[in-house]
């Protein structure tokens, strides 16, 4: 299972739109360098998981299409609140799994859900429709560059 990176996004602290970067620094353990999780300023930077797994969001294009398909919702990429936009893959295939985007390693942890924060920001009814759809949580296990067009590779598994 293969897919790509389509676009990369960050934001320096809560709320803030999300900023366009053609790369992005991973750091294992941390997150992308000048995101807001990685520097303590996200608007769920009070409530730390021990799982990472605010380290890496990612979020598909097709998710992107179906939620448009099933609800009439258009959600932009950067609308999403994720850092990674990604395309050919099935990011809810990847919760409990190693992969690699480019030369960083990461680690599927759960859905990311949907919140009322997003709701708030977009002033789009998006709970429901993007429950199980919201995209995925990743940790970051070794780091690197993460640029638009990685490949995105689901690793074996051990």
């Amino acid at each position: 299972m293969t897919g790509r990176v389509e676009a990369i996004f960050i934001c320096a602290a809560a709320s803030e739109p999300m900023q366009p970067l053609d790369e992005a620094e991973a750091h294992a353990g941390v997150g992308l360098a000048g995101d807001r999780y990685s520097n303590h300023t996200g608007y769920y930077s009070d409530r730390p998981r021990a799982d990472g797994g605010r380290e890496l969001t990612l979020i598909s294009v097709e998710m992107l299409d179906d939620l448009f398909a099933a609800s009439g919702i258009r959600l932009t990429p950067s609308e999403t609140r994720r850092n990674l936009l990604t395309s050919g893959i099935g990011l809810n295939e990847l919760i409990g799994r190693r992969f690699t985007i480019g030369p960083v390693h990461c680690e599927g942890i759960d859905y990311c859900t949907p919140c009322e924060h997003l709701v708030e920001l977009t002033d789009k009814p998006v709970l429901r429709p993007l429950v199980e759809r919201g995209g995925l949580r990743a940790r970051i296990v070794s780091g690197g560059i993460i640029a638009i067009g990685a490949t995105i590779r689901e690793l074996p598994a051990r």
